[in-house]
């Protein structure tokens, strides 16, 4: 048990505890090397998940804060060091004099749309900068949003939440997060990514404005996600700017919300009495090269059903011979701050994936990688393949589930994105790190219905 007094890896002295929470216990420290405050984080991980989980989850959690211990932004908590004594993980943070959303609303309900606002742009801006750095955050809730004494305020616990076994663990398995405030797609038992933390975030200035979260309350957990995962957002009372703003970050569709940097943006314009900038034109109508085949015979199956994540939603299956042919695309690549190569186009039977670099940064990208259901009838599943270039790695990718095998990649879709119906289609989104450079390869998809 740590106490006051005690010396943390030779150099932080614990002074008092400051907060408490399922992560783990907070101290305000000194810093003896340096002669500065800090507040020293002491990691834990929910007992539910059991000891050898644990041992992963501590692991999880020092992998987790050494890659937030790059972000510096004005608007998030620094890591100033992670350490690790005696196989407990603590992360040393600036110290920051402030309260937490949460125990503000707690006293004031609700806040105004000014202030909103405010701390919209302020908590956007930061996890923009995480995005562009590959990171995300994955438990944006008002716990997470500080205030500081000069009414500054900044995001902490990036990552952590995931990486501690921080949310709710359920006979089905466990989810990472705060179930008021968790995106549709990851209450549902998907793999949330950049878009989870979008909705999050509106989802959070939702319940500061409206004085609720924006599917509502309720005691049971399970019964809470079943609604978020399930039903439309509780229409708020306010209008106005900004109520459309959060009601752009809080669609349902990942595809439809704005990316991070948007959201900054709408909330500027807020802000500074601007018209909002218009939701921007997502291009899912593309066209699609068709390899023609004989046709065989279609083989239904009916299947005992798939047990969705934390919810027990049974999910049939049908399934559809695959073929092997694809439409190959060149492979090139650009050098930084360069225009993305276009984006690339292959078919399959029954479905077509089509491949966009969104964005590249030295040292990495990210991609969106449309699928579209191509055949004449609905499709229960789909599996995109191709080969990763050397000497890169996929560090996150969200709607979906993803393997890798060497150099090959197979994502195939999550729970709530499986079926699609004649022309229908939808998106799965990844990062990408590479050794050197900003990694613009095209490879050449395959895509096959399940």
């Amino acid at each position: 048990m740590t106490d006051a007094g005690e010396l943390i890896a030779g150099r932080y002295r614990l002074a008092e505890r400051i907060g408490q929470g399922a992560m783990g216990v907070v101290w305000r420290a000194r810093d003896e090397r340096l002669d500065r405050v800090v507040a020293v984080k002491q990691l834990d991980y929910d007992p539910a998940i059991g000891q050898a989980a644990g041992d992963q989850a501590a692991l999880r959690a020092l992998r987790e804060a050494r890659l937030t211990a790059r972000l510096r932004h004005p608007h998030a908590v620094t890591v100033h060091d992670v350490v690790e004594v005696s196989g407990e993980p603590y992360l040393v943070m600036e110290y920051l004099p402030s309260r937490s959303l949460a125990d503000i609303l707690l006293d004031r309900d609700r806040l105004p749309a000014d202030e909103v606002a405010r701390i919209g742009a302020q908590i956007a801006s930061a996890l923009a900068a995480a995005h562009a750095e590959g990171v995300m955050h994955r438990d944006v809730t008002p716990a997470n949003v500080l205030i500081g004494e000069s009414g500054v305020a900044k995001i902490a616990d990036f990552g952590i939440s995931r990486a501690t076994g921080e949310g709710l663990v359920t006979g089905g398995g466990f989810i990472a997060g705060t179930p008021a405030f968790l995106a549709p797609e990851v209450a549902g038992g998907g793999e949330g990514g950049f878009p989870a933390d979008v909705f999050a975030l509106g989802a959070t200035l939702y319940r500061a404005l409206e004085g609720t979260p924006p599917f509502g309350t309720d005691d049971n957990p399970i019964a809470l996600l079943l609604k978020v995962a399930k039903e439309e957002v509780i229409p708020p009372r306010h209008d106005g700017p900004l109520a459309e703003v959060l009601g752009r970050l809080l669609r349902r569709d990942p595809a439809e919300r704005p990316t991070m940097v948007e959201a900054q943006e709408l909330f500027e314009a807020v802000t500074e009495n601007r018209p909002l900038p218009p939701s921007r034109p997502r291009r899912t109508a593309t066209r699609l090269i068709r390899v023609r085949r004989s046709r065989r015979p279609i083989v239904l199956a009916s299947a005992a059903g798939a047990v969705l994540l934390a919810l027990g939603v049974v999910i049939g299956t049908a399934l559809v011979p695959d073929g092997t042919a694809t439409v190959a695309a060149p492979v090139s690549s650009s050098p930084p701050g360069t225009t993305p190569p276009s984006p690339t186009t292959t078919t399959d039977l029954g479905c077509a994936a089509r491949y966009e670099v969104t964005n590249s940064w030295p040292g990495g990208y990210q991609v969106e990688v449309t699928v579209r259901n191509d055949h004449g009838a609905g499709l229960s599943g789909w599996r995109v393949l191709w080969t990763l270039p050397a000497g890169h790695r996929i560090s996150d990718l969200w709607n979906g589930s993803f393997t890798v095998e060497g150099s090959a990649v197979t994502v195939e879709n999550a729970s709530w994105n499986a079926k699609l119906d004649a022309s229908g289609s939808t998106t799965f989104g990844f990062i990408a790190l590479t050794q050197s450079g900003s990694g613009g390869a095209r490879p050449s998809l395959t895509c096959r219905t399940l």
